[in-house]
């Protein structure tokens, strides 16, 4: 009797034991799937490459030329590029035209056929004072504004456009009639460029 009892206790206590241990081996399984002993940055690892594919979403935004970037009209001589991209009337009865110029040869450009003729102009060098609006219907040209000191409202290429550089310019003129819309934007020797002008916002 006394080893039928023995026998009875030694195999509940096997029992006991390996349920025991298959318990603990699932809560072992089961914490590793949940994540527990992840590091915190590997908990964030999903919400991470979110963010990533966000960031690049985001750059791929920024690729994209912005609206302002409009190419109006393009103008070239030898190794100058001028490209017009906005022509705005503002409401104190000028224009403004703006743009980039590009230094596509091998040496430095310092627009020295671009600040005109007129002796006002003089000290304007290596700028956009030259330029002018031509309104062929109208027969009108407008000639840049300048300050009481002969200076241009334009921009002035200080030490010249480097070789395969791009240089961002402006110049502002009186600004034609209301109806008058479309004008040839004209600067040194370089051929005249058709813009439409645009009412400010």
């Amino acid at each position: 009797m006394k080893i039928r009892r023995t026998m009875k206790a030694r195999r509940a206590m096997t029992a006991v034991a390996i349920t025991t241990g298959l318990v603990l081996t699932v809560a072992g399984c089961g914490g590793g799937g949940d994540g527990g002993d992840k590091s915190d940055s590997e908990k964030s690892s999903p919400s991470s490459s979110a963010q990533d594919k966000g960031g690049e979403d985001e750059k791929d935004k920024g690729n994209q030329p912005p609206a302002q970037d409009k190419v109006l009209a393009e103008s070239k001589q030898d190794d100058i590029s001028l490209v017009v991209t906005s022509a705005v009337r503002d409401e104190g009865g000028f224009v403004t035209v703006s743009g980039r110029v590009t230094n596509n040869g091998s040496r430095l450009w310092v627009a020295a056929d671009w600040r005109g003729d007129e002796r006002e102009l003089g000290k304007n060098a290596s700028s956009v004072a030259g330029a002018s609006l031509v309104d062929k219907a109208g027969k009108k040209k407008y000639l840049i504004l300048r300050d009481t000191g002969g200076r241009c409202l334009c921009t002035r290429f200080v030490g010249g456009v480097r070789s395969g550089d791009t240089a961002d310019w402006y110049a502002q003129f009186p600004s034609p009639p209301e109806g008058t819309s479309k004008v040839e934007f004209q600067v040194g020797n370089m051929p005249p460029a058709s813009i439409e002008i645009s009412e400010s916002e």
